[in-house]
This record gives structure tokens, C-alpha cells and sequence, in this order.
């Protein structure tokens, strides 16, 4: 019996540290890439309407896992997966203390430890939308937990193929996960935009940061 009572207290300890444990895994994924990211290269494809439309709604479905997982109060239900996608870039938001690497493509390991672009969007450094998203996270600074904090005005870097882009917020609002028309360019500038979960009102909608890009473009 006493061995019995043991292995339940032993049990349960390892489902109160599992959360914790989920959670620096994935931390130490993100460390991980935010070092592989500083040698890669920038890789991606060009995007179609339908694509696009195909591509959001996987994020859109990510993001809510990410959400369901956020009230459970667990990084993921699984310890062992990283990211697979190729990095190809560095996000960082300096006001809101957000460093981050930037895998290209949406899956729930690649959001599990990094944002992600999304790919059917334009690539960095051309004219047109060059969206990323992120799941929100339960931790506080973790991912695109604090997004809800910039202002516009603010600054978005993003390092890639050893180049630095910079981007000055000029929208933020909360849109239906099905609005697809946030990831539209205006056909002029290089522009950015940021997506993950609303914190605040509703977390079945989104949170849009858009920017554009404000430093030399050559």
C-alpha cells in the first residue's frame, strides 16, 4: 500500500511540473533557432489568392490550438517536436523586448518556438505584405504574448540574409479570423504585418499590428 501511495505522489508531481517542463522545452527551441538564425539564408515562394486564402486558414487553426492550449495553461500536449521549417530571419520589437526567429511556413511545431511566415504572402524586402504570425503564449514576453502593448509609432526590426529592415507601426486593430483581407498590399511599399491572437476581447479573433517599412529601401 505504502509503495502504491508513493508512485500516486510521484505521479502527480510529474503532472503539476509537466506544463513547466513544456514550456522550457520550448523556450530552449526558440534559443535554439534564434542561433541557427543568425547564419541562414532567406528562402520562399510567391503567393496566389487561393493559396493565400488555403494558407490563413491554417494559421487561423493554429492559433486557436494555440488559445485552447493558453487556457489549459500548457506550452503543447507533445515535448519532443521542433520546429521544421527554414529560418530565415530575426523579428525583433525592442519596446516590447520581443526577439524571435522567423521560420517559413505555418505548422504547430514550427509555432510552437518561433513566429512564422506566412507563406503565401510576399517575401521580405519586396513591395507587398510580408506577414508573420505567432501564437500569443500563457507566458508572460513569450512569443507575441505582449503584441497587445505596441503603439503606433513604434519600431519592428526584422534581420535576414545579413540585412536590416526596419518598420514603423501605423495600424493595429481586431478583425474576424476569417478576414482574410489584412494580408492585402496597397502595391506601394514593403509592409508588414503582425497576427496572432486577440488577448483582450475575444481570442477567437485577431490581433493586426501592420507596419511599413521606414529605413533606407535598396
Amino acid at each position: 500500500m505504502k509503495k502504491w501511495s508513493y508512485l500516486l505522489i510521484l505521479l502527480g508531481i510529474a503532472v503539476l511540473l509537466y506544463p513547466k517542463a513544456s514550456e522550457w522545452y520550448a523556450d530552449w527551441q526558440q534559443e535554439r533557432l534564434l542561433a541557427q538564425a543568425e547564419q541562414s539564408e532567406v528562402a520562399g515562394s510567391s503567393a496566389q489568392n487561393n493559396n493565400l486564402k488555403n494558407e490563413y486558414s491554417r494559421v487561423n487553426a493554429l492559433l486557436n490550438e494555440g488559445a485552447a492550449a493558453d487556457n489549459n495553461n500548457s506550452a503543447d500536449s507533445a515535448l519532443t517536436a521542433a520546429a521544421q521549417g527554414d529560418i530565415i530571419g530575426i523579428i525583433t520589437i525592442p519596446v516590447i523586448d520581443v526577439k524571435l526567429p522567423i521560420v517559413e511556413g505555418a505548422t504547430r511545431d514550427n509555432m510552437r518556438s518561433a513566429a512564422v511566415h506566412i507563406s503565401e504572402t510576399n517575401q521580405l524586402g519586396a513591395i507587398g505584405n510580408f506577414a508573420v504570425a505567432a501564437h500569443r503564449a500563457h507566458k508572460y514576453g513569450r512569443l507575441f504574448n505582449r503584441l497587445n502593448e505596441l503603439k503606433l509609432g513604434d519600431t519592428i526590426q526584422i534581420e535576414a540574409q545579413g540585412r536590416s529592415y526596419t518598420y514603423t507601426v501605423d495600424k493595429i486593430h481586431i478583425v474576424e479570423p476569417t478576414d482574410v483581407s489584412v494580408l492585402n498590399a496597397n502595391g506601394k511599399e514593403q509592409e508588414l504585418t503582425l497576427v496572432t491572437c486577440d488577448p483582450l476581447i475575444n481570442p477567437t479573433h485577431r490581433l493586426i499590428v501592420h507596419a511599413h517599412r521606414t529605413d533606407r529601401q535598396s
